[in-house]
């Protein structure tokens, strides 16, 4: 096994008995790695929105300073239960990344990755290197970057797993809300790659701008006072009836449902007192609004509204056809799950207040790339 690597520094997030969030770069120890392990040096990690909520909690941004070399904000006092289970916690902060493998356990197959570029993901990746087992990276073609790698992981196999639910399901096609975001593209171009409707909501005339520019089909405007009567006939004309929203708080899903509802009597579902037969679901898989999930039931009773969340859905489909997804997003790391980065930043730059207030602002197009070598 190689020499370690002088030890490195890492991002923490901790919750406090007085009602703040404390983000502070650590010591990184390192300890013999072991037989199957392989120790990357990270060399890109994105700013996600998953990674928000344990960077930040339900902290308001606004009030970011810098306070004895950490990044602080206040916990509103009403908001402070939300966190109660992880004060004093020091929480390690970041989803997924890529980057070099260093050095090596003695097993063949941790040895064989020595010197390759390499993407992983499972927390803990806001750090100078991530300890990973080999088995759990996915290797990059030779002379492939680590920028190429970066989001390699958990927006594409979100985007894989929402089409392989919309078939375990026997759905046919797929609404999803957000839908400009970094995932939310590459869902556009994973269905036109796959052939399945896709109905995208939107927030804005940009963001329509943004999917057309990309050959969205089916782009619907949430902030257009006609946004029910089209998002209807977007329905209809895809059958869709399974949606994954981003949103979480707010009336989107209740909307989603009963335009679902009102598609399938357009298309001639016959009338019942209890709704059409026809099950509709919704998938809560974020969290851009963390107010409550609030509807009126106006679409039957053949409905759910639940969450989502990756990991199960990969422990569910088994070893070898999470093998199948991670080659399909190898093969189109240039195309179908390409990223797009505003900002390179150094991890030192995330004990910035201005740039935890653009990361929680959660633009469009506004996305950090995290280098723990600058």
């Amino acid at each position: 096994m190689a020499d370690l690597p002088g030890d490195g520094v890492a991002l923490f997030s901790t919750a406090t008995a007085e009602g703040t969030i404390r983000l502070t770069l650590e010591p990184q120890q390192l300890a013999p790695l072991g037989e199957d392990e392989v120790l990357i040096r990270v060399e890109a990690t994105p700013v996600n929105p998953s990674d928000l909520g344990l960077l930040f909690g339900p902290a308001d941004v606004s009030t970011a300073r810098v306070e004895g070399g950490a990044l602080v904000t206040d916990i509103p006092e009403k908001l402070r239960r939300a966190v109660a289970a992880r004060v004093g916690q020091s929480m390690p902060v970041g989803n997924e990344g890529a980057g070099t493998v260093i050095a090596a356990g003695a097993s063949a197959a941790a040895q064989a990755l020595v010197g390759r570029t390499v993407a992983t993901f499972g927390g803990a990746l806001y750090r100078s290197y991530r300890v990973a087992r080999a088995s759990d990276v996915l290797v990059l073609p030779e002379g492939a970057s680590a920028r190429e790698g970066a989001s390699l992981t958990v927006n594409p196999l979100t985007a894989m797993a929402m089409v392989g639910t919309m078939r375990r399901e026997g759905h046919t096609a797929l609404v999803h809300t957000a839908a400009a975001s970094n995932l939310g593209q590459m869902l556009v171009r994973l269905c036109a790659h796959e052939g399945v409707g896709l109905v995208n909501i939107v927030r804005s005339p940009a963001q329509v701008a943004i999917l057309r520019g990309i050959g969205a089909e089916h782009v619907v405007d949430s902030s257009q006072a006609d946004f029910m009567d089209r998002l209807v006939d977007a329905i209809v004309a895809t059958g869709a009836t399974l949606a994954f929203d981003a949103i979480g708080g707010g009336t989107l899903a209740g909307q989603i449902l009963t335009a679902m509802e009102a598609a399938q009597l357009r298309l001639g579902a016959p009338f019942s007192v209890y709704g059409s037969s026809v099950h509709k679901q919704v998938y809560i898989y974020g969290g851009l609004d963390m107010g409550p999930t609030t509807f009126s039931r106006s679409f039957g009773l053949q409905w759910g509204i639940c969450g989502f969340l990756l990991t199960p859905y990969l422990m569910k489909v088994g070893f070898e056809e999470v093998g199948r997804m991670r080659s399909f997003v190898v093969e189109h790391r240039g195309d179908i799950f390409s990223s797009y980065y505003s900002a390179e930043i150094a991890l030192t730059a995330m004990l910035d207040p201005a740039v935890a207030q653009a990361c929680q602002a959660k633009a469009t197009g506004s996305k950090y790339l995290i280098n723990p070598t600058l």
